[in-house]
């Protein structure tokens, strides 16, 4: 697609308070509500990704809570999953619920992964594992790795079956699909039934699908470096430079960002939009925080998610959760339930005129995951656990 001339009153330069509530309006979270429900977020953010852990709520669910509030979280499952859903999973930014409509542009990725010829796990008779994989779908249906013969030789994860490496290499060059979960297991199905004939039949080359992708990620992130592009769909920073052109995306400069930007079309709208009251508690795998250089550049603000972190060295928590206020992040908790009680464990306050918003948010998130009471443990600045406390009554 050629790029489009700009308006000649088209501006090349923006604040860095822009460009935060540019990206904060493409992600969903400033300006109107999305409407459309859970299926709008996969839309809008052209990608949810998917992790094991599960603290307040997985964090598919805490992505769509911080843009929707507090809907039912089997209203989210069903929009996520099957084959009235639109969307698909694969290997993205990291391992996403995506668009359906994505399913031709990714068709690089998958030949770069048939052409690289294996996985980091090895099967031993790859003909014959892959076409058992085949003949058990085409008999039995969409099956989870289980339902095809098990996943694991032994009790540790990453000690896959040969069958399971054969269904997710196949996942990998796309002769199988996953459209579902079940208990959060992946069921693989052959894409030549789960995939429409219409998306299926699409032959893109890798500068198309270099092109879609580049300018899906402008379109999710508002406005971003090359840098930011390439990372938001796994993409390297030579494919996206050798597409930029042909994109719709117009470099800008942001006062502040030593790289320089490219804007999506109509990422301006952002700036006209309004702020949203809620303060909210961001999943550490949310879209707005992937990036953690992007997430300093947009908010001052250095974060590290300590899950792999040995307890004794964590400085925040487990499970350190960002809070959103308006455009700014005034803080961190890592929370925890435990019955009917949500345990604040930490609560780090960057900003302290935001602690009665900090509450709303506890508060907020506790109803959500059905917890009556909140507790805090523990506040830094330590003199800050009084107000904070107070604000919860």
């Amino acid at each position: 697609m050629p790029v489009t001339t700009p308006d000649s009153t088209a501006r090349d330069t923006l604040s860095a308070k822009e460009a935060t509530r540019i990206a904060l309006f493409a992600q969903g979270m400033r300006g109107p509500r999305l409407r459309g429900g859970p299926a709008k977020v996969v839309h809008h953010l052209r990608g949810v990704q998917l992790d094991t852990i599960c603290v307040l709520a997985r964090s598919h669910e805490l992505v769509n809570f911080a843009r929707l509030g507090a809907l039912p979280r089997k209203k989210i499952e069903d929009a996520y999953w099957g084959r009235r859903s639109q969307t698909f999973e694969y290997w993205s930014h990291a391992a996403c619920v995506l668009p359906l409509e994505l399913w031709p542009a990714y068709a690089a990725k998958r030949r770069a992964r048939a052409a690289r010829g294996f996985r980091w796990h090895q099967l031993q008779d790859h003909q014959r594992s892959c076409a058992d994989v085949v003949a058990r779908l085409r008999d039995g249906g969409p099956l989870t790795a289980r339902g095809l013969g098990g996943a694991k030789k032994s009790g540790t994860w990453w000690d896959w079956s040969e069958i399971k490496i054969a269904a997710e290499w196949m996942l990998d060059v796309g002769t199988v699909v996953c459209r579902e979960r079940r208990g959060f297991e992946r069921v693989y199905d052959l894409a030549e039934g789960a995939i429409p004939e219409e998306l299926l039949g699409l032959e893109f080359d890798d500068e198309s699908c270099a092109r879609i992708l580049v300018e899906s990620a402008g379109r999710a992130m508002g406005v971003a470096t090359i840098a930011d592009l390439a990372a938001y769909h796994g993409l390297r920073n030579s494919v996206v430079r050798s597409v930029l052109a042909n994109t719709s995306l117009r470099a800008v400069r942001v006062e502040g960002w030593r790289d320089r930007a490219y804007l999506a079309e109509n990422a301006e709208a952002g700036l006209a939009s309004g702020l949203r009251g809620r303060t909210v508690l961001l999943s550490p795998f949310d879209s707005l925080l992937w990036d953690r250089a992007r997430l300093e550049r947009l908010f001052h603000f250095t974060y590290r998610l300590e899950a792999y972190v040995p307890a004794p060295k964590r400085v925040v928590g487990y499970y350190a959760m960002p809070i959103l206020a308006g455009d700014r992040i005034v803080g961190l908790v890592d929370p925890k339930r435990a019955g009917d009680t949500l345990h604040a464990r930490h609560v780090v306050i960057h900003d302290t005129r935001a602690i009665e918003h900090i509450a709303v948010a506890l508060r907020e998130a506790a109803t959500w995951v059905g917890c009556e009471h909140v507790v805090i443990d523990r506040v830094t600045p330590t003199e800050s656990h009084t107000a904070l406390r107070a604000a919860l009554l």
